[in-house]
């Protein structure tokens, strides 16, 4: 019998179904260089949830009752972890770590990224060539590329065969995934929501496809960002 094209989407043999979720609202930082030592972690900024963060946390958890997951990953950056906690009490799953999957380093700007006046000729240059690393001190957009591909067969691998695993990363991280998988210009995949989830399907070939983004329907009613 043939393949019915207007079925839904079910996933292929050999098939693992990677779901990327962007971290819940966070506190932003003013401009002044101050960040305690408890909003650092390494050269990263690392502030906790907001309320509308934990909230958004929450309602993740709600959305993806009852879905099959085999693993869940988180970053060692606290606001995917606080994310995570919700959906790791619900599914009985322990996160582990995928270092490689962290948010992109600003250098200079780390933790302080902003509508500032100082910045807006910098960030104009990001934009228009589609490297952060315009930014003094960022990290090299080569690295960043290179690390999230390793992240992502990781969490794929770990997951195995015919398999879900969620991954709680970063905007950026998200936007980098997907332009790997689509091969889009860069950024085009930058604007997702907190706690938004992207889907990503790995095929038994190892070709990677996009199959959702920026998905928020969990939120509305709880907000989409701070």
């Amino acid at each position: 019998m043939p393949r019915d094209p207007q079925r839904p989407f079910v996933l292929p043999d050999g098939g693992v179904e990677v779901l990327l979720v962007r971290h819940g609202s966070v506190e932003h930082r003013p401009l002044d260089g101050s960040r305690q030592s408890d909003e650092v972690l390494g050269a990263h900024s690392d502030p906790d949830l907001t309320e509308l963060g934990r909230r958004q946390a929450s309602a993740l958890a709600t959305r993806l009752r009852g879905v099959p997951v085999r693993g869940l990953f988180v970053t060692p950056l606290r606001r995917t972890q606080q994310t995570a906690a919700p959906l790791a009490d619900e599914l009985g799953l322990e996160p582990r770590v995928e270092p490689d999957l962290r948010e992109v380093y600003l250098g200079d700007w780390e933790g302080r990224l902003g509508p500032h006046a100082d910045q807006a000729t910098v960030i104009r240059r990001v934009f228009e060539i589609g490297r952060w690393d315009a930014i003094p001190n960022a990290e090299p957009m080569e690295q960043l590329s290179q690390r999230v591909h390793d992240g992502l067969e990781r969490i794929a691998n770990a997951g195995g065969p015919g398999s879900i695993v969620v991954a709680v990363v970063h905007g950026g991280v998200v936007a980098e995934a997907c332009r790997q998988v689509t091969g889009s210009r860069p950024f085009a995949f930058l604007n997702t929501e907190n706690a938004s989830i992207t889907r990503l399907v790995r095929l038994a070939t190892g070709r990677w496809e996009l199959h959702g983004f920026n998905d928020v329907a969990h939120l509305v009613d709880v907000g989409v960002s701070a």
